[in-house]
């Protein structure tokens, strides 16, 4: 495992006390997005499709701590657009760091280098740069050239300062098991502290829509590239039970309120990937989103969802309820041969609603009436 155990040890205690508590729905991790705009254009990603003046919008540093303290989850990952691209982000982070939070910095490290300075080493903060394989994959994840060699050498310098970094790999349809499992090798001797994995999901707005895996295509994937990398002591900051769920050995549903969302729009419904509305609230968002309504088996865009953003928090909580799954997983590795875990039933589901464009039409009409947010 790539968490530190202390970490691993302060989040155990915190879901602990939330099932004494007796709470249904809590959160695990803020997924904080304080601005769209990007410096690249991936072809699996439509944020920054956004009209201009919704991409020149910020959550400013009171924004940010504002839905810390409203969320309350133990863990911070601050997403985008590039962050980096944000001028009050190391506010934003020594901020939350002074709240007791783990900090998450995603970035896809084209500006890392430069901005190295404005940020210090701390235990509960790490980069998490974007790395969607070796050259090859990941330039043509990016649609650009030699994003790769400067995510390398960012990878590298924040290393050699004392920085905690890790990489996130988002596969798509036509990753190669050899391949992905050398890539691994590779980003294990460069000396990063762990690895998020995850199949890409359909984002509606994405130029591309043909890359994006389907679950069998998932599970298919994942069993041949974690067979490949028996013994070889890859570090995952991941939970072993959400791995062993993408290798097709555990039937889970997906928990969208445990990664909550805040954006320039407000609140996400349902989560990260999903924008089906906004609330204005933290508080708002838990009691008047129809949770219900979501989730692979039960609504159209899910339907081929298995992503750590609503997987991940399903795996945490079933690992905290039955620790000894996850120690015999731990213990045994994952299982990479024979009959897979039923999967959920798509026959039920209800038909997708494209409602996205009617929140961008009501931002905008905000944004001209005067209410904009621009930092």
């Amino acid at each position: 495992m790539g968490i530190p155990l202390r970490q691993q040890a302060r989040i155990g205690a915190y879901v602990i006390r939330q099932h004494l508590a007796r709470r249904p729905r809590y959160p695990l991790v803020l997924m904080l997005e304080p601005l769209f705009r990007c410096n690249l254009a991936c072809a699996g990603c439509g944020k920054i499709d956004y009209p201009a003046p919704i991409l020149n919008q910020r959550l400013s540093v009171e924004d940010c701590l504002g839905a810390v303290d409203e969320c309350g989850a133990p863990v911070v990952a601050i997403a985008g657009g590039e962050p980096l691209l944000h001028k009050e982000m190391p506010q934003i982070v020594e901020g939350i760091l002074a709240k007791g939070k783990y900090v998450i910095l995603c970035t896809n490290a084209l500006l890392l280098e430069k901005k190295l300075d404005q940020y210090t080493p701390h235990p509960a903060f790490t980069w998490d740069v974007h790395l969607d394989g070796d050259r090859e994959m990941h330039d043509r994840a990016v649609s650009q050239d030699g994003v790769y060699d400067k995510a390398v050498a960012a990878i590298r310098a924040a290393k050699a300062r004392g920085f905690q970094v890790s990489i996130n790999c988002t596969l798509f349809d036509g990753a190669e098991p050899d391949r992905v499992a050398h890539f691994f090798d590779e980003v294990m001797a460069m000396g990063v502290n762990g690895i998020m994995t995850s199949p890409g999901y359909a984002y509606e707005r994405a130029p591309e829509q043909q890359h994006f895996l389907n679950r069998r295509k998932t599970r298919d994937l994942f069993r041949n590239i974690l067979r490949r990398g028996k013994g070889k002591g890859w570090r995952f900051n991941q939970s072993p039970l959400f791995l062993d769920f993408l290798a097709g050995n555990q039937s889970y549903k997906c928990t969208p309120w445990g990664k909550p969302t805040r954006t320039v729009f407000g609140w996400q419904r349902p989560c990260y990937l999903l924008g089906e509305g906004y609330a204005k609230s933290y508080r708002e968002l838990m009691e008047t989103t129809d949770w219900d309504a979501y989730g692979t088996g039960t609504y159209e865009k899910c339907a081929d969802c298995m992503v750590h953003s609503g997987y991940e928090s399903t795996a945490v909580m079933d690992a905290i309820k039955r620790p000894w799954k996850a120690l015999s997983v731990m213990a045994r590795g994952i299982r990479t041969e024979g009959e897979m875990a039923p999967d959920i039933d798509l026959s039920r589901q209800r038909p997708a609603e494209h409602v996205f464009s009617r929140h961008v039409e009501e931002t905008m009409a905000r944004l001209h009436a005067g209410g904009g947010n621009k930092h």
